[in-house]
């Protein structure tokens, strides 16, 4: 393959995987939701980020796993102040 095959591969590629990001962003103003739809949505970011956090409390530091520890509860305690409001 040519570079201009590749870039163009490349341009599509990033088409493809941006338009499905994309679309629900730009709607979701012009949406209107129920009062549980809204709670779940304002929700998301607090999953996705202990999604990301919990791996992260098992695969710390072997040596020393109070690190993992700690920085599990505090994650969990500000997700659960800012969600119980």
């Amino acid at each position: 393959m040519d570079s201009a095959k590749i870039s163009i591969l490349i341009l599509e590629m990033a088409a493809v995987t941006y338009i499905p990001r994309a679309i629900p962003a730009v709607l979701v103003d012009k949406i209107k939701f129920g009062a549980k739809m809204e709670k779940f949505m304002k929700l998301i970011p607090y999953t996705a980020m202990s999604a990301l956090i919990f791996p992260g409390v098992f695969t710390v530091d072997a040596a020393n796993p109070a690190i993992g520890i700690v920085g599990g509860a505090v994650a969990g305690i500000l997700a659960w102040r800012k969600c119980s409001k």
